[in-house]
């Protein structure tokens, strides 16, 4: 079932969510679910704040991206590996590599993007949907893509790696996305 996204200005997207058991309720339609809205919405990635759950997991599937990098990508980007992976109750280990910037946006956040400068890798612990605990190391475009949806389950957003005057030039968008006044291809839920 595709599931509404949280827009920008829902108290949710701030909380810093918390880790679940095995038995948390409706677990595999909720991941199935996740599945749907990410690609109905043309993502990568969503994290469960995203659809209103202050949880700690997050889906991401690099696979599309990695299949349609251009040759400049391929030579940028050369061991590049994609997945497609469920996270449960992930927390990063640590950040490492050189930082560098990539023009990101966000599926609670449409029609902005900017450069953010993130890391080039992160090693974190991490449940897969079945409970097994997992430690991996990631890079690229990959890491990327975990460091966005782990930033929504600590409560942050992409924007908030940007200047205070970029933030105060896009405040227009901001107030008309929280305010149901901007069009996508998804459903979303607004703030009250």
């Amino acid at each position: 079932m595709i599931l509404p996204v949280v827009a920008f200005g829902h108290p949710v997207l701030r909380k810093v969510c918390d880790d679940i058991t095995p038995d948390y309720p409706g677990l595999t339609k909720l991941i199935a679910d996740m599945w749907d809205t990410v690609y109905n919405s043309n993502g990568v990635g969503i994290a469960a704040p995203q659809i209103n759950k202050p949880i700690r997991l997050f889906v991401i599937d690099t696979v599309q991206v990695v299949d349609d990098f251009d040759d400049d990508d391929r030579k940028r980007y050369p061991n590049e590996k994609a997945i497609k992976q469920v996270f449960i109750n992930a927390h990063i280990i640590e950040e490492t590599g050189d930082t560098w910037a990539y023009n990101e946006g966000c599926l609670s956040i449409p029609h902005v993007r900017e450069d953010i400068h993130r890391q080039a890798k992160v090693h974190l612990r991490y449940l897969d949907e079945n409970f097994v605990a997992h430690e991996g190391h990631f890079h690229g475009i990959t890491a990327r893509v975990i460091q966005h949806e782990y930033d929504h389950i600590e409560g942050k957003l992409f924007i908030d790696y940007i200047s205070g005057l970029k933030k105060r030039l896009m405040k227009k968008k901001l107030d008309d996305i929280s305010s149901g006044k901007v069009k996508v291809d998804y459903r979303m839920i607004f703030p009250k």
